[in-house]
């Protein structure tokens, strides 16, 4: 039997703990937090908690480490994880840093050990059954996609909204289009805090033409996790925040053209069928899988690296084309509106 440790029992690590327990497969917990360690040995009694990662990195019963921590140790647990010889599964984002992020990969292929980010969305039913429509051609030639991740919190202040949300959006982009983008520009709005962007928009153009933006932002009156898929034959649209039989929308709409002139045909709405499987499940068992197989997940490490280079040049975009703020907004834009009109 395969098993795997954890290392973080935060909001996220929660779930991963409580998943890898119901597959049978957790031998280990470690968490600097006592509290949060008093609350893994109440739920699952059999599973050992520990303070010491050196605890999990030596465990010859534990074959592969899942790393839960904040996006900026992701890095310095993953390598220490690989160098003792065990498989990694990385929560998003793999690293903050592309070296960071490539010198685990070759780490990975050096040591002949699975690297596995957690792009949820990939393992998702709905997203698979969107996957498929794209890959068998049923949505026709892609035309347009875009994603909206918007809610009201959870606001951070390590990283902005770009690296908390858009890295699942990237990451389904990336696997329907198969291929990296030739343009990213991205804009956004620093409202609480001055040096983190809580709003943000991020468009995409790919060598074939095909174009799409990415909006996210915890600062938002409702929550909303769409994406919109437009092809020439259908048009999909991914809404995760909507019940099963909803989450996955098909518009067999089609665009015709008459002396010149496009014309829009409208059709019914249809829903498919899905399996109400969760993500998460599929996702923790994907990784238990490629430990036994020895096979390449489905978001391995080169697809994280992938994922971190858009998010690497959105960033860069995002620092170019911010905008100094006001002092006092309200009295210095007041004054720039009053010497305007004279």
């Amino acid at each position: 039997m395969i098993r795997v440790s954890v290392v973080g029992t935060g909001y996220w690590g929660q779930n991963l703990v409580r998943n890898y327990h119901s597959l049978g497969a957790l031998k280990q917990v470690c968490d600097l937090n006592p509290s949060a360690l008093e609350s893994v040995e109440y739920a699952y009694p059999e599973v050992r908690v520990t303070r010491h990662y050196t605890d999990l990195l030596s465990d010859p019963e534990t074959q592969g480490i899942i790393v839960a921590t904040p996006a900026a140790s992701h890095f310095h647990f993953a390598q220490q994880a690989l160098e003792a010889g065990k498989d990694v599964y990385v929560e998003k984002p793999l690293a903050l840093e592309i070296d960071h992020a490539r010198a685990l990969v070759e780490l990975a292929r050096k040591q002949k050990r699975i690297l596995m980010v957690g792009h949820l969305l990939q393992y998702h039913p709905a997203f698979l059954y969107l996957k498929n429509l794209v890959t068998t051609g049923e949505l026709g030639k892609l035309q347009y996609l875009y994603s909206n991740r918007l809610s009201l919190g959870k606001i951070r202040r390590e990283e902005n909204a770009l690296w908390s949300f858009a890295p699942h959006d990237i990451s389904m982009i990336l696997a329907l289009t198969q291929q990296l983008p030739m343009e990213v520009d991205s804009f956004g709005s620093n409202v609480l805090q001055e040096s983190v962007a809580d709003v943000t928009n991020t468009f995409l153009r790919f060598a074939d033409g095909l174009c799409g933006h990415i909006l996210v932002s915890w600062l938002h009156p409702f929550k909303e996790h769409k994406l919109v898929v437009i092809g020439d034959r259908q048009m999909a649209v991914f809404e995760d925040s909507l019940p099963w039989g909803q989450k996955l929308a098909l518009y067999p709409h089609l665009v015709t053209w008459e002396d010149g002139i496009p014309v829009p045909l409208k059709s019914t709405v249809q829903y498919p069928r899905l399996n109400p499987a969760e993500p998460l499940a599929l996702q923790c068992k994907h990784f238990l899988d490629c430990i036994e197989s020895r096979q390449s997940p489905n978001t391995d490490g080169e697809e994280g690296l992938r994922v971190l280079e858009v998010l690497d040049r959105a960033q860069r975009s995002l620092q170019a084309t911010a905008r100094p703020r006001f002092p006092n907004p309200h009295v210095e834009a007041a004054a720039l509106y009053g010497k305007n009109q004279r």
